[in-house]
């Protein structure tokens, strides 16, 4: 099984004049003009490439507006693009306040599909969280459970690291241990089950306002990163704008059980249309994040 992530940045089906359409790969929360028409079309294309290219039996999505942007995503630009048809897909509502959720596309059927948007830290049992943690959903957007055959995903899309870099770190913080509980209370010993979490977990390329990552609840003997597998420098994912900082927000952590069954699957990264300047350039462009996946032969 190949297994795959992909932040596809706003990707968001409008209707105007009486023709629907997509939003380009641009971010709706910048100063940056909305790419419209043929421009935002040929973006669209470029997603498609993208995840055609990589030809996993599972990607995980950011920034997807809805079931039915993805249903038109599908029919109109993956078929074209000569992705293999992907006959489940899903995405459910989560917190983000602009409507932007993660998803799903499938070429197997999720026996359960769960979202953990809901959920306060009240639920999870945890303490030593802010009132506004402890009492109100945690996940600035889901935690989207798929139960498959074989394994079961968390997909997942942390707080960014703005505008308050401590209180992002924070709330990502308490993501993350969120996600380990979820996951402690789902199986009665995590280390030896097959569960696999992904996403944009929006590390930031440095922290100057806490010690460690917030990610290290996670990443610190309860799963592996992939990405360690890699050469330092090579596994990239995002660069900030406008800069030549280069991070890796989107991660691929797999369980002990995993790991040990695939010693040598590492990552695998797909850049191609991907953008790093705003406003730039007119080239049609995929999304500001590149897409990861991984093998699990026989998962």
């Amino acid at each position: 099984m190949r297994i795959a992530t992909f932040n596809v940045q706003n990707l968001r089906l409008r209707a105007e004049d009486g023709r629907a359409h997509l939003d380009g790969a641009v971010d709706s929360d910048t100063s940056e003009p909305a790419r419209a028409g043929a421009l935002a079309h040929a973006d669209r294309m470029e997603t498609a490439k993208v995840i055609a290219k990589a030809n996993a039996d599972i990607v995980a999505l950011q920034e997807v507006f809805d079931l039915a942007t993805l249903d038109f995503f599908h029919a109109r630009f993956l078929t074209l693009a000569g992705a293999t048809p992907y006959e489940f897909r899903y995405c459910k509502k989560g917190n983000d306040g602009r409507g932007l959720n993660v998803a799903a596309l499938s070429q197997k059927q999720a026996r359960t599909v769960k979202s953990h948007a809901d959920k306060t830290g009240a639920d999870l049992d945890l303490s030593n969280l802010p009132t506004y943690l402890r009492d109100e959903p945690i996940f600035r957007r889901d935690c989207l459970e798929l139960q498959l055959d074989r394994v079961t995903l968390f997909i997942c899309h942390f707080k960014a690291p703005y505008p308050d870099p401590i209180k992002a770190w924070v709330i990502r913080h308490a993501e993350a241990r969120s996600v380990r509980r979820i996951i402690q209370k789902r199986f009665l010993n995590p280390s030896c089950e097959n569960w696999i979490i992904l996403g944009d977990f929006n590390e930031p390329v440095s922290d100057q306002t806490q010690s460690g990552s917030a990610l290290d609840v996670l990443c610190n003997e309860f799963a592996v990163d992939l990405a360690h597998r890699q050469h330092q420098g090579e596994n990239w994912t995002f660069e900030v704008p406008n800069t030549h900082a280069h991070t890796r927000p989107d991660r691929i952590l797999v369980s002990p059980a995993l790991a040990t069954a695939y010693p040598d699957t590492h990552l695998q990264i797909i850049r191609s249309g991907m953008h790093t300047n705003p406003g730039s350039n007119a080239q049609p462009r995929a999304s500001d994040h590149a897409l990861i996946y991984a093998d699990f032969p026989g998962l």
